[in-house]
């Protein structure tokens, strides 16, 4: 692959753009599959608890539908770091500067640990009052904070992790995040299952075990990456010159993410919000809509695969002063993008029922699949402005846009999905065939995909129309 930009960036526009979306989101496309088998694996386990104990089997599963929501929270989080560190790595490699992309290496770890220790301190203390907040009682209450301990006390190696692979992926190299993600698999899975089940020489933990593999798991990628930048990777390296800690460049970082962490959190805020409403309903509801949400994430987690490579692809181009082959090679990764998550939703739509069943294997679950099938079906029609939302979104930050996406999404959730969300749950729909018909679960779904609709169009009128070319970071 001959290019005459500066080694190890993707600005060659003699390279076609699909070409370097590939190479670029295909290692974090695979990278996104492996954590959602670990977040697969984990429900499996969770729909075998008790096995005769319908109760307890609804109520791990509505446990872990807030599970997910706090760890996608803890992502959202992670983003004050880790998307001003790639942007500003890609920028400076775009441009040559490495010295400088190493600068931003140092201080992404820094403010990942401090971060970390901080929410960490928080979310031990307040665990029990969010999950009151949520209006989980009972057996689901106890078996959310059971899973989420863990999660909270190893928080900071998670951020850490996660910084060092955004810093990585700016720098142009997305296979190393993959090989960790693999080698977190590996190690996750039989640590999640041991501890689940009291194998070999470790506790048994039941349900709060799932969780603890996995954050063992994170614990151990972050120590790998730390001891991998001693040798070095994709010219970013450890320096003691810049070990100190340096304000200005950490400002940068922040700069940039701050703006971003306010859209994700105001994701993650008004996702909670959302779940507040949808634990109103029965625990089987409860429960289908997190099963839903980790099938949905086959879609999610392909989108966030090319928006990654339309963030470094963006940053690159714009730092070598190329910004009509930042633009292309942005609607390049949407196209294909929203190619691959349209294939997924056709997936959902076709197999909803046996995916289903995958995790409520017993006769006493079947509340949980009459309830999610039909979302799950519905949400294949969303993909597509998914796609936009995921991947333009992305294509934004990396050129350092971060306000109008955070006003988007704003608008998005609490002008569109929140209050259509509160009316579609409590009033009754009137249908000529079918007369008056309590939509629950259903009417939840619809007010997502509504805002997805608007929010998906939205961002796109952003990137066709915008200024995010002349932005300085």
């Amino acid at each position: 692959m001959k290019s005459h930009a500066p080694t190890g960036t993707w600005t060659d526009a003699n390279i076609p753009a699909w070409r370097r979306v590939i190479l670029l989101a295909l290692p974090v496309f695979f990278q996104q599959m492996l954590i959602l088998i670990i977040n697969l694996s984990d429900r499996w386990l969770a729909g075998r608890m008790g096995p005769d104990d319908q109760e307890a089997q609804i109520a791990t599963q509505a446990a872990q539908t807030t599970g997910f929501y706090l760890g996608w929270f803890v992502s959202c989080y992670a983003a004050l770091v880790s998307v001003g560190s790639t942007a500003l790595v890609a920028r400076f490699v775009g441009a040559g500067e490495r010295e400088a992309a190493r600068r931003v290496l140092h201080q992404s770890i820094w403010l990942a640990a401090l971060l970390g220790i901080v929410g960490s301190a928080v979310c031990w203390n307040y665990l029990s009052d969010l999950i009151a907040w949520l209006g989980l009682e009972g057996q689901t209450a106890s078996f959310a904070s059971e899973y989420l301990r863990p999660m909270t006390l190893l928080l900071t190696f998670q951020l850490i992790e996660g910084a060092i692979i955004a810093c990585l992926i700016g720098a142009g190299d997305t296979r190393t995040g993959f090989y960790v993600l693999l080698g977190l698999t590996i190690v996750n899975l039989p640590l999640a299952w041991s501890f689940y089940h009291g194998w070999w020489f470790f506790p048994k933990l039941g349900f709060a075990g799932i969780s603890l593999g996995t954050s063992i798991g994170h614990l151990l990628g972050a120590l790998f990456l730390v001891g991998l930048l001693f040798w070095g990777r994709a010219g970013l390296q450890w320096r003691l010159m810049h070990l100190a800690p340096d304000l200005r460049m950490g400002y940068r970082i922040l700069r940039i993410g701050i703006p971003v962490a306010a859209d994700t959190l105001s994701i993650a805020a008004g996702q909670l919000v959302f779940l507040k409403l949808v634990n109103r309903l029965s625990p089987a509801e409860v429960g289908a809509h997190g099963i839903a949400l980790g099938w949905e994430a086959l879609g999610y987690l392909s989108g966030y695969a090319f928006g990654t490579a339309a963030m470094t692809l963006v940053g690159q181009n714009l730092g070598a002063k190329q910004p009509l082959e930042a633009r292309r090679c942005g609607w390049v990764a949407l196209a294909m993008g929203a190619s691959v998550m349209s294939a997924m939703g056709l997936v959902f739509f076709v197999l909803a029922e046996p995916m289903f069943r995958l995790f409520c294997p017993s006769d006493v679950q079947r509340p949980i699949i009459e309830a999610g099938v039909p979302v799950l079906r519905l949400i294949a029609f969303a993909m597509p402005p998914l796609a936009s939302c995921i991947v333009l979104t992305q294509a934004l930050r990396g050129a350092g846009d971060t306000l109008v996406p955070v006003l988007i999404t704003l608008f998005g959730f609490f002008a569109v999905r929140i209050p259509l969300a509160i009316w579609l749950m409590t009033h009754a729909l009137a249908l000529p065939w079918t007369g008056e018909i309590e939509l629950g679960l259903m009417g939840a779904w619809l007010a997502m995909c509504a805002d997805l609709l608007v929010r998906g169009c939205l961002v796109t009128a952003r990137f066709h129309f915008g200024n995010w070319a002349k932005i300085k970071i």
